[in-house]
């Protein structure tokens, strides 16, 4: 099973630990499309504090991000499980896990990120700022740029098991599974029961509570519909339409009525 998530908007701080070592990095086929964000981003930082703050997004009280982004290559590294943070990473709490969850999350855990492209939880990255929805001065629309790296990579990666895509749209707009791969893709929308509304709170921590409930459990689904079952064998509430054709990812909605 593979897992695409997104990342956190807030990250924890970089610590103490040796500098980013990019060759050391997985997916080694982004390292050249991660070269070219790394550069363009620390020269922007770097150059002209306001303009880069207008480029990420940023608001006045984010301006120290910049000088985050500016020390990329030297400051301290830790694994990508410890600097995502947020309501889905607290929900999914990597560190608390057991020893064989850990191992399961360390292969089956993918963090999309317009900087890195995507990473394992295991790979040790610095603390940064730079959402896929940036489009950089060079190299344009981030969700663009990594669009032809990641067509080359990720379908390798996905292997020929089942892929939960709990992504935002914005990194979505990264890579699409298709053929194939789509057909055996499952996307999530975590709804309120009594609304049937996208909560964002509801949905980010339901999907880190889904996905820490498969690392622990000792099932293995292979297929959005063995996903299914899983899920309602733990206890969620899932709705599910077969795709309208194949080739298309399926589509389940995890009903919620409050967050414990």
């Amino acid at each position: 099973m593979l897992v695409l998530l997104p990342p956190s908007e807030g990250k924890a701080s970089s610590g103490r630990g040796a500098p980013l070592k990019p060759e050391s990095l997985s997916l080694p086929g982004l390292t050249g499309a991660r070269a070219a964000v790394l550069d363009e981003l620390v020269d922007l930082c770097a150059a002209d504090e306001d303009k880069a703050r207008e480029v990420l997004g940023l608001s006045e009280g984010l301006r120290g991000e910049i000088a985050k982004n500016v020390d990329l290559r030297t400051a301290g590294a830790r694994p990508a499980g410890e600097i995502y943070t947020g309501v889905l990473y607290d929900a999914l709490d990597l560190a608390s896990l057991d020893t064989a969850a850990k191992r399961r999350a360390a292969r089956s855990l993918l963090v999309f990120s317009g900087l890195w492209g995507a990473v394992r939880v295991t790979d040790r990255i610095p603390s940064y700022r730079c959402s896929m929805g940036v489009r950089l001065p060079g190299l344009g629309a981030l969700g663009t740029h990594w669009r032809t790296p990641m067509a080359a990579v990720l379908p390798e990666i996905a292997g020929d098991g089942l892929v939960l895509d709990l992504r935002s749209a914005a990194y979505a707009a990264a890579w699409k599974p298709k053929g194939e791969v789509a057909g055996r893709t499952a996307t999530v929308r975590v709804l309120h029961a009594p609304t049937r509304k996208v909560v964002s709170h509801f949905n980010k921590a339901t999907k880190g509570r889904i996905v820490r409930s498969l690392l622990t459990s000792a099932g293995a689904p292979r297929t959005p519909a063995e996903l299914v079952e899983a899920l309602r064998d733990l206890g969620y509430v899932v709705e599910a339409e077969a795709p309208s054709q194949a080739g298309r990812a399926r589509a389940l909605d995890v009903l919620v009525d409050e967050i414990h």
